[in-house]
């Protein structure tokens, strides 16, 4: 199972970022989803790098395998469970 999370609605107000970001990383959790797809889009690379802050969080990170940067697309990481 592969969740994704488009993060273009709330890329300017931050507190929704991080409640999107923590909500999707739960799903997984409980869906036992193998994979999260993140689409903080290309822009100025921001958005994505305050992505990247918030997963390695050390509360976060306990949480997933590991995080996978899209070679292909600038805009998208994927975030990888071992359940």
């Amino acid at each position: 199972m592969r969740l994704k999370l488009d993060l273009h609605d709330v890329y300017n107000r931050n507190r929704d970022i991080d409640r999107a970001l923590n909500d999707i990383i739960e799903e997984a959790l409980r869906k036992r989803a193998k994979t999260v797809e993140i689409i903080p889009g290309k822009g100025s690379g921001q958005l994505k790098k305050r992505v990247l802050r918030f997963l390695e969080q050390k509360e976060i990170k306990a949480k997933y395998h590991r995080v996978e940067k899209d070679g292909k697309n600038f805009g998208r990481l994927f975030v990888h469970f071992k359940h």
